[in-house]
């Protein structure tokens, strides 16, 4: 299971469910071509963070626990994908990366970006 958590602090605006292929969720084709649920996260600054859910090739299931207008706490728990799957976060061009590519992050303790 892969439970996926907030990056951030704040109310969900939108929730967007896209059904789709089920290729390798490690390939770049994955994030536009399989199954995936998009959050639209957005501050009390109203900064807007993206967090999107892909399926993998095996999981083929997603799982949300939440509806719009929730109020999430970093780190909250907002759903989970079964087996190989993924969570891409979209952040706005000004926020200060912190983490880089080949890093191994934890859900909810590592601090990826700072927002503006």
């Amino acid at each position: 299971m892969h439970i996926n958590r907030s990056p951030i602090k704040g109310t969900v605006k939108k929730i967007a469910y896209k059904e789709g292929n089920f290729f390798n969720a490690s390939l770049d084709k994955a994030s536009e071509k399989n199954e995936r649920n998009t959050l639209i996260i957005e501050t009390t600054n109203n900064v807007q963070v993206i967090v999107v859910q892909i399926a993998g090739l095996i999981a083929r299931r997603i799982l949300s626990f939440i509806q719009e207008g929730k109020y999430l706490s970093t780190g909250e728990r907002f759903g989970l994908i079964r087996f190989g799957s993924r969570v891409d976060i979209y952040m706005p061009i000004n926020s200060e990366v912190k983490s880089n590519l080949g890093d191994k992050v934890i859900a909810g303790e590592t601090l990826i970006a700072y927002l503006e």
